[in-house]
């Protein structure tokens, strides 16, 4: 599924909006893998849904199998502590810049690969078995590595120390040359002495003739003939011998010979491992998809969540639906679920009203997180879910603008409808909230209520819409064009305060509530005071009329909900409440004589 970057952003998929901190995004609540490769193929899943049915069905049978099987899969996540990042690792050996310690990272990841192969043979069916054949545990890298790099090695490759002993016999060899060479000395010197009878011979070293023989005078006679002369000292002869001469050569050189010749051995391994590049991907692969599948698991299982049934009838049925990261940040209350059904037919636009922080844009969120969560082969927050793939999920949330590029807050909010509204199929899934906002009252009413029209309307788009709102005239859509439901916000008043009770009822909401919100945010007491006033002349008479006279004070008569259509003319004339109706809604019968009555039906009929 292709999710634009606004679908992305508002969704909080990996991200928050505002701090663009993983913490409190979908990736944060579903993200329990072990590796880091297993996070970056979570991350690929949630931001690359399928939507094809089988594949999703694939996925969702593995997360299946690791929730029933518990012991099976805490084992497998207790083996993947112990494993590096493979993708990583195998990126620097095929560019040849893996260093010594790379390479034991790499060897003690390869460790838990077969107990992990044996866990993944004990399924049967589905991509598990494919993840357990595909699953090579390169026991022979491992053999190679164990026995040819130290267990501490330096990260440098060019001063030695990096390979152990008895790979190599050579290595073996200047390694003895360059630690034992004092000693390998002393042994020629005792032998020396043995040989010769000189009790006082010595084996020394100067930076001009390297490594001699130094006898004194008084045992010049005793020297052996294959003692050749270097140097004659007042009181002594300096001497070589051809085995002096080569064990010279081989304790000073050693060094050099040694670094190089590890080197060498050091990067033939590394080939080694190189030319095995294809299989050690297939591997890093299986282990990021189990540790993925594994995660979800775990995560259903901690938070209840349910397996989705999965339709192409077009279906979105939600029982109790949660939002998933909301009621992970709510720990300590109570989150309030709620049920969505959308469909082709009768429920494919549901326009919410109700007052700012009452949920709305929770509730629509949580829906297309649901719905999300089911095609990327996740369990999800909800007593039960039967999920209608779609093809593309768009959303339009909040203000932002974009001053970089020249583009205001509402030519923003424009542009993104008008990338909805030409993308979107029958099949998609739509979220906006609160169109229109960013301009005038009639045009931003306007622009809302032709898109609801272009949404509902099967040959234009018909696309399953979430459509929040604070224009209530919207509401009288509901029955007259199809496809069309209104929804609220359920909300308890205690005087000048309100509840919030965070349920979706059917319905629509008499009433915003914006000035008590805005006192819930601290608005000081003189402004919220002077907006309940402006608000209730407001109320009484039309908005452009009544604006000069806003500073007048008088008699008012109870607030009534405006109906703006109703006095632009815009509604049809047999949409439109007529006077017998109106006295009809007004009359209080229960209350009347019978004589009343009859006078009452009376000026009815005069009216019609």
């Amino acid at each position: 599924m292709v999710l634009d970057s606004a679908t992305r952003r508002n969704l909080e998929l990996c991200e928050t909006m505002r701090e663009k901190n993983k913490r409190g995004s979908l990736l944060w609540v579903l993200d329990k893998t072990k590796t880091a490769m297993g996070a970056r193929m979570l991350r690929k899943m949630v931001e690359q849904p399928l939507i094809k049915k089988s594949d999703i069905m694939a996925r969702l049978d593995a997360v299946e199998m690791l929730l029933e099987n518990v012991m099976a899969r805490e084992e497998i996540r207790e083996y993947m502590n112990g494993i590096y990042d493979l993708e990583r690792l195998t990126t620097r050996i095929s560019f040849r810049s893996a260093n010594p310690r790379d390479l034991i990272a790499f060897k003690n990841s390869l460790r838990f690969l077969p107990y992990i192969k044996d866990i993944l043979e004990q399924f049967s069916k589905g991509i598990l078995v494919q993840l357990a054949h595909d699953l090579d545990p390169l026991e022979d890298l491992w053999e190679l590595l164990e026995q040819s790099i130290e267990e501490d090695p330096p990260l440098t490759i060019k001063e030695g120390g990096i390979l152990k002993d008895g790979f190599d016999e050579e290595v073996d060899y200047l390694k003895k040359a360059k630690t034992e060479g004092k000693t390998w000395l002393a042994e020629l010197e005792e032998r020396e002495k043995e040989k010769t009878g000189i009790k006082n011979l010595r084996v020394k070293y100067n930076k001009v003739f390297g490594y001699y023989i130094e006898v004194t005078n008084s045992y010049k006679d005793l020297v052996p003939d294959y003692y050749i002369r270097r140097q004659t000292l007042t009181n002594a002869e300096r001497y070589v011998t051809e085995e002096l001469s080569e064990l010279a050569h081989t304790i000073m050189g050693a060094e050099d010979k040694l670094y190089n010749l590890e080197y060498e051995l050091y990067v033939r391994i590394r080939e080694q491992l190189a030319g095995e590049i294809s299989r050690i991907q297939k591997t890093a692969s299986v282990i990021s998809w189990l540790d993925a599948f594994a995660s979800l698991a775990l995560i259903a299982e901690r938070n209840q969540y349910v397996r989705p049934s999965i339709n192409q009838r077009g279906l979105v049925e939600i029982k109790d639906g949660r939002h998933p990261v909301v009621e992970q940040m709510m720990k300590g209350d109570l989150f309030v679920a709620n049920d969505t059904i959308l469909d082709h037919k009768k429920n494919r636009v549901n326009i919410i009203t109700g007052p700012n922080m009452a949920g709305k844009s929770t509730y629509m969120r949580q829906t297309a997180l649901i719905v999300l969560m089911a095609q990327i082969g996740s369990f999800v927050p909800a007593k039960s879910a039967n999920i209608g793939l779609v093809d593309r999920i768009f959303t339009r949330v909040g203000a932002s603008d974009d001053l970089a590029s020249g583009q205001s807050t509402f030519m923003v909010e424009m542009s993104e409808v008008a990338n909805i509204l030409r993308h979107a199929t029958k099949d998609s899934l739509l979220i906006l909230d609160e169109i229109g906002r960013g301009t005038s009252t009639y045009d931003g009413l306007s622009i809302a209520w032709a898109v609801v029209e272009y949404i509902a309307n099967s040959a234009l788009s018909g696309a399953k819409t979430l459509f929040a709102t604070h224009y209530h005239e919207l509401t009288e859509l509901e029955g007259k064009l199809p496809g069309i439901n209104n929804y609220c916000i359920a909300v308890q008043e205690k005087g000048d305060t309100i509840i919030f009770l965070r349920k979706i009822i059917k319905g629509s909401a008499n009433q915003s509530y914006g000035i008590q919100v805005a006192k819930l945010a601290g608005v000081p007491e003189p402004v919220i005071e002077r907006a309940k006033e402006i608000a209730q002349e407001l109320e009484q008479t039309d908005i452009t009329l009544h604006i000069k006279e806003l500073g007048k004070k008088g008699k008012t008569e109870e607030p009534v909900q405006l109906s703006l259509f109703d006095s632009m003319g815009i509604m049809p004339v047999e949409y439109r409440e007529s006077p017998v109706e109106r006295s009809l809604k007004e009359a209080d019968l229960s209350n009347m004589t019978p004589i009343q009555a009859l006078n009452f039906l009376f000026e009815l009929q005069k009216k019609l």
